[in-house]
């Protein structure tokens, strides 16, 4: 087993996920902070044509079992463990109804004799989607609503004997609490010099970051971010310029395009839309080189 992640762009090797089941299906979108109630054929279709999408990018999936536990989240695989070079960090998620698929993770490690090198204990919460490697020994980290400053100083402790340096930027409200607001919402790597990103929810210290780090911006439509509720800017890099991304968003789509990207689009109007999460949130990256 190879693994080992450093990159949100290196070629995407092997990555875990798991299919909607009973729990996605009949989710309280009340309870689940879903814009509306799944419906679970179009669902299910659309999650088979997006792990055909990423089977053909040249990744192979480690299926995560499925069950019928209660876990409507569980889909979105990225945001309870995070992968390093040296192994997995288990993460803690703040969402409590979230809690629960810690475990799937450890036994997804466990099975495929990976090391998990740290967990992200109570006070502290740290949540994938938060995390964003910017080069080898250089992690981003926001700070808000999901991921804590005890969770920050824990990873901190964890990575910092590794040469792992962390740099954090506070996150906005935005629509509050309740919503699904990550770092990856507000960016989302596409090479090693290229990013798309929502300048105007972005914290000015990163976008000054990337500028002087060299690497480029892509602005993302405005009106299509508050249209998909930040998932527009929630693009899978396949490789170095090789994106998956949902359809319906042409103005965004144009953008990466013209930065020379290959850009794939998967329908998600069942999928994505309704759940808050986007191709970056349904993959975990187990191995990218």
């Amino acid at each position: 087993m190879t693994f080992g992640v450093s990159s949100m762009a290196a070629p995407l090797r092997l990555v875990a996920m798991r299919r909607p089941g009973p729990a996605t299906f009949e989710a309280d979108p009340e309870l689940w902070h879903y814009t509306r109630r799944p419906d679970a054929k179009p669902l299910a279709h659309q999650y088979d044509l997006f792990a055909r999408h990423i089977e053909h990018g040249g990744a192979e999936i480690e299926w995560i079992p499925g069950a019928d536990d209660g876990l409507a989240d569980s889909i979105f695989v990225f945001d309870p463990s995070f992968m390093t070079p040296h192994g997995a960090i288990v993460l803690r998620p703040s969402k409590a109804l979230r809690v629960p698929e810690v475990a799937l993770h450890e036994a997804l490690y466990e099975r495929l004799d990976i090391p998990v090198i740290g967990t992200i204990e109570e006070p502290g919460t740290a949540e994938g989607g938060d995390l964003v490697w910017l080069d080898e020994t250089t992690l981003l980290a926001g700070r808000g609503f999901r991921t804590n400053q005890a969770g920050i100083d824990q990873l901190r402790e964890i990575l910092g004997p590794l040469g792992v340096e962390i740099h954090v930027f506070d996150l906005p409200m935005w629509r509050g609490s309740a919503a699904c607001l990550h770092l990856l919402s507000l960016m989302s790597p596409l090479d090693r010099d290229l990013a798309l990103v929502h300048p105007p929810l972005l914290p000015v210290a990163l976008y000054r970051m990337l500028r002087e780090r060299g690497i480029e911006c892509l602005e993302a439509n405005e009106k299509e971010f508050v249209a998909s509720g930040g998932l527009s800017v929630n693009v899978l890099a396949l490789g170095p310029r090789k994106c998956l991304t949902l359809a319906g968003f042409p103005r965004t789509l144009r953008t990466m395009k013209e930065a020379k990207c290959e850009v794939t689009c998967f329908m998600a109007d069942a999928l994505c839309l309704p759940c808050e999460g986007g191709p970056t949130c349904l993959t975990l990256p187990v191995w990218r080189g």
